[in-house]
């Protein structure tokens, strides 16, 4: 075995739990010395895009459940589709797609497209408002969170965000919103873990250093100072530009809000903003009237907002490709709740509970998780869609599968247990792109000598191109000293500190440069 390979394998199997008493890693993982030596997070380049769907989509009308196109016809005749125009996918017999969907379809026939049948929440509630907060929030229908489950999975991960924050080895957003307000989803403990992107226009104008021109007046003038510190008071504005700076080439895309929000993520991923997590949004799916056209059950709002969707989502997964980052990103749609079973007398459908959701990328593995929704044979109002699938089994499986959080990130997150449904290849979590593994792969940045010492201690290291930070934590996980600091001339350094005044024991070196995190164990006697 390589020396390399025996240290990484003794190191988790062997020294650990010798050192800690045989201490759990997940209690040790949460320790302020794993934390203060850099192993807090599951530093990784894997990205999560989030689209929802303002309004509550029907899901009767997007995904069809055509084994029970009798019942359809029965229930929703102001708005059912006909049969002879749904999209076949490959594989299934006894469900279609909206024929507005052929972005869609075809991820689906690529194998990059999972759909998630009867998703919803116990005891739901019709409520846009109180729904999308159960939603964002994670809650149960009967409590009330102050977080996010984003806001709390990102506090397992940056902790005491936003003291200290932005910093050397976080230095982007979070998470991003493209839109107007910050949702709650991405709520932390004490602030917002995330930032807003206004919208497109914004994004541009930042980017292009550019804005609409200003009349030559006394408003105008102070029209220009409100944009300045507008923009100044983008914390993280710059390293945005800098990151959509890098891009100068993308594949088309459609000239649609939503189109143009996925647009500036691909734009920013490619660029090498580290942000995690994305949100936008496309509204109108409330559609108690006018879903459909009376002539035409085709066409209508409804079919105009799948559109939307499906080609905006295929433009995207395109220049994903195109980038060479397709590998990094795995995208969802949420929506706070479906519409009902039967259809009202305004073209329209009203309020319901379970729909289907979406999951796309390359790492999704394709197909219908789920059964198809049952209808009862003569449907009422009162009637609504089965849950078969909770949401947070969803979020559950995309933090596990995806994001590779270990049962206690999950439990902090989520607050319960949730089944986990198996749409990521599993080999994602089996090649992670995380910091561990990356360290794995290099040989020491970071030698000290004498070990154990009495006084001064040698300590040599390298650097590439990005800042270093070389600190001493005792086995408590407080700092002691900062041993190095900023960017230095030449490959190797040497530094000399005195360790006299240290008390006896043991102590870490830790080592940080950009992706680079490595610790050497130092004896004082």
């Amino acid at each position: 075995m390589k020396r390399r390979q025996f240290v990484r394998h003794a190191t988790r199997t062997a020294i650990l739990p010798a050192l800690f008493n045989g201490t759990g890693m997940a209690a040790f993982a949460r320790s302020p010395l794993f934390q203060a030596l850099g192993y807090n997070q599951v530093d990784t380049d894997k990205v999560l895009v989030l689209i929802y769907l303002g309004g509550g989509n029907d899901g009767l009308n997007t995904v069809v459940p055509v084994d029970q196109y009798d019942i359809l016809q029965k229930a929703r005749p102001d708005v059912v589709l006909p049969e002879d125009v749904l999209l076949n996918l490959d594989g299934v017999d006894d469900v279609r797609f909206h024929p507005s969907l052929g972005g869609f379809r075809d991820l689906y026939d690529d194998g990059n497209r999972a759909v998630i049948q009867n998703v919803g929440y116990p005891d739901q509630n019709f409520s846009h408002f109180r729904s999308t907060d159960i939603w964002m929030t994670g809650a149960d229908s009967e409590e009330v969170l102050a977080t996010g489950w984003l806001g709390r999975y990102l506090d397992t991960e940056y902790p005491n965000y936003p003291q200290d924050y932005p910093n050397s080895n976080a230095p982007d957003p979070l998470a991003i919103e493209i839109g107007y307000n910050l949702s709650v989803a991405f709520q932390g403990p004490v602030t917002g873990m995330g930032m807003v992107v206004g919208d497109p226009d914004w994004f541009y104008q930042l980017v292009e250093e550019a804005d609409d021109v200003a009349p030559d007046t006394k408003a105008g003038d102070k029209l220009n100072y409100i944009r300045l510190v507008a923009r100044q008071s983008q914390v993280y504005g710059e390293v945005i530009k800098n990151a959509a700076s890098k891009v100068t080439q993308q594949q088309p895309y459609p000239d649609t809000g939503l189109g143009q929000q996925l647009k500036i993520i691909a734009r920013l991923i490619a660029g090498g903003l580290k942000t995690r997590l994305y949100m936008v949004s496309i509204n109108g799916f409330d559609t108690h009237d006018s879903q459909v056209m009376a002539g035409d059950h085709t066409m209508g709002e409804h079919a105009d907002l799948l559109q939307t969707l499906g080609d905006a989502v295929n433009a995207f997964t395109r220049d994903l490709k195109s980038l060479d980052i397709e590998d990094r990103v795995v995208g969802a749609t949420v929506s706070e709740f479906g519409r009902r079973i039967i259809s009202n007398a305004s073209l329209g459908t009203d309020h319901g509970a379970a729909a289907p959701m979406f999951v796309f990328g390359k790492s999704v593995l394709g197909g219908v998780y789920g059964s198809n929704p049952q209808l009862p044979a003569n449907p009422t109002v009162q009637d609504n869609l089965e849950m078969e699938f909770d949401f947070r089994s969803v979020y559950a499986s995309l933090l596990q599968s995806w994001f590779c959080a270990d049962t206690s990130v999950l439990q902090q997150t989520l607050n319960n247990d949730y089944n986990i449904i198996p749409f990521i290849d599993p080999a994602v979590c089996g090649t992670s792109t995380s910091i561990a593994q990356h360290n794995f792969d290099h040989e020491p940045w970071i030698q000290h000598y004498p070990n154990p010492v009495r006084d001064q201690v040698t300590i040599r290291f390298r650097w590439g191109d990005q800042a270093v930070q070389i600190q001493l934590v005792n086995a408590a996980g407080q700092m002691i000293a900062q041993i190095a600091q900023g960017k230095f001339g030449g490959d190797t350094q040497q530094t000399y500190w005195n360790a006299s005044h240290l008390v006896p024991g043991l102590y870490y070196l830790t080592y940080r440069s950009g992706q680079i995190r490595q610790t050497s164990t130092m004896v004082k006697l």
